[in-house]
């Protein structure tokens, strides 16, 4: 099936070249990273984290939300999500890609990673994240494709398909729960070391990733002839809402907590990056437009009416979406290095270099993804039956006909 990806029309390879240029750029300013060590950074001893960690955690949430579309058509047989479930597992390789390019941007030495595998520390997280991720990477690419090759010769898939489709489910919401414990451990760090950290990724993930692949639908059903289904967008939408009012219910909780409770070490952390601290406000527009954009998104996709218009629909999940990015993204990276444990006051800025091997990565991912809805779309797009131009010819002229004579002729 990878020959479908070489074929395709002129906008398909220019945007496949501005990606690739895109990504070349990325490597050529990591290599010289690379070389100049964390000068080129805005890291540093009280911030060892950056935009780096931020985009890797937001992306495993991407990778962690195919479970959304997975369990009602595999566990609950709804078959509506039958024509979405490919395109909500290829969102997954490609976010977890993503997500393994960082943490290897990050460590500044892309040979570190094999210390991981050489000398294994079970009783780490970032051990197990390492075994879950490329796993859960290897178990979606492996269910994508022997799901479309089925579809392709017109056989049904294995039965040990679904059976391994039903055990990805747990996978998914491991690999998401795990990645909250190595922030949800760090005791030196208050305002990450609270037990709804690990709900909170998941709610922020169960919106953001499903938002991603209602917008995506829409594209393909734009560019191609491949309909992913009206309804089937709906429920997602449904989902999304949901799954966001519960992640704004938990934010509040956290504000509960710190601010009822009375933790100076918490409070300060929410104070800098909603109010500000000392002087320092740099987040505080970042938050308050993450804040506006996850309300608004919720509002639109409570009312039918805008939710059932495609052009609202999509508003609210770009809105959404952005909206996850900022909080659980550099919000969460920030805030919990705002405060260090002597008390000092840390700004962190992400510098050009980082910005531009972060965008450089995400083009990497839109390559990987752009290549696997190539083929998943010709594959499903075989299956469209088309008419013979003639008989496509007379049916542009039947509306010119009385509705009576073409039911006689069986048309209508």
């Amino acid at each position: 099936m990878l020959e479908k990806a070489l074929t395709g029309k002129p906008r398909y390879w220019v945007w496949i070249a501005c990606l690739a240029a895109a990504a070349g750029a990325g490597v050529f300013t990591w290599a010289y990273q690379l070389s100049s060590d964390s000068e080129s950074t805005g890291l540093g001893r009280d911030v060892p984290w950056g935009a780096f960690i931020a985009n890797y955690t937001f992306m495993v949430g991407v990778a962690a939300s195919a479970v959304m579309v997975v369990l009602p058509y595999y566990l609950h047989d709804y078959k509506r999500f039958g024509r979405i479930t490919v395109l909500g597992e290829f969102i997954a390789v490609a976010a977890v890609a993503v997500a393994i390019l960082f943490i290897m941007a990050d460590l500044g030495q892309p040979q570190r990673a094999l210390n991981l595998a050489l000398h294994p520390t079970p009783g780490s997280p970032f051990f197990w994240n390492m075994v879950l991720l490329n796993g859960y990477l290897l178990l979606n690419l492996a269910l994508g494709w022997l799901g479309l090759d089925a579809e392709r010769n017109h056989i049904p898939a294995s039965k040990w398909v679904r059976i391994v489709s039903i055990f990805s489910i747990p996978w998914a919401v491991s690999i998401h729960t795990l990645t909250s414990f190595v922030y949800a451990g760090l005791i030196a760090h208050p305002f990450w070391n609270t037990a709804i950290m690990g709900p909170r990724f998941l709610a922020s993930a169960f919106a953001a990733g499903p938002a991603l692949l209602i917008l995506l639908c829409m594209l393909v059903r734009r560019v191609s002839r491949f309909d992913p289904g009206r309804e089937a967008i709906q429920k997602v939408a449904t989902i999304v809402c949901y799954a966001m009012i519960v992640d704004i219910f938990f934010i509040l909780m956290e504000f509960f907590s710190a601010f009822y409770g009375g933790s100076a070490e918490h409070t300060a952390s929410l104070r800098y990056l909603w109010i500000g601290l000392d002087g320092h406000r740099m987040m505080v527009p970042l938050m308050w437009t993450s804040a506006v954009l996850g309300v608004s998104g919720v509002v639109i996709l409570l009312v039918p009416a805008l939710r059932r218009t495609e052009g609202w629909l999509a508003l609210a999940c770009g809105a959404i979406f952005i909206a996850t990015w900022i909080d659980k993204g550099m919000g969460l990276i920030v805030g919990g290095f705002a405060v260090s444990p002597m008390g000092r006051i840390n700004d962190y800025v992400p510098t050009l270099s980082e910005i531009i091997i972060s965008i450089g990565i995400y083009a990497a991912g839109a390559l990987i993804l752009t290549v696997l809805y190539k083929i998943a779309v010709a594959v499903k797009e075989a299956e469209i039956p088309q008419a013979p131009s003639d008989q496509r010819a007379e049916v542009l002229a039947a509306p010119l006909r009385p509705e009576t004579e073409l039911r006689e002729m069986g048309r209508v």
